[in-house]
């Protein structure tokens, strides 16, 4: 069953290593629920910045909704390929 992952994101922000990490769940997981953590801000228009800046940034193509101060980052799927 894929389930959705959770993750934090503190006053430190967006690093490289939370880049890895997520980069890492999105290989295993479709959705992962990201929850902006006080320290970090946590203002509405700095968490919708946080999700832009996240999703250009990770190498999987992925979208994104923001509810309150949580992020829902979704994985697109990839494209079929079709034989020949």
């Amino acid at each position: 069953m894929n389930k959705v992952a959770t993750f934090q994101i503190g006053k430190n922000g967006i690093t490289a290593n939370v880049l890895q990490t997520l980069t890492r769940m999105l290989e295993t997981h479709k959705f992962i629920r990201i929850a902006a953590l006080q320290a970090s801000g946590r203002n509405r228009e700095s968490i919708k910045t946080m999700a832009d800046s996240l999703v250009s940034q990770l190498p999987i193509p992925c979208t994104y909704t923001v509810i309150g101060f949580t992020i829902i980052l979704r994985k697109r799927a990839e494209p079929i390929k079709h034989r020949r």
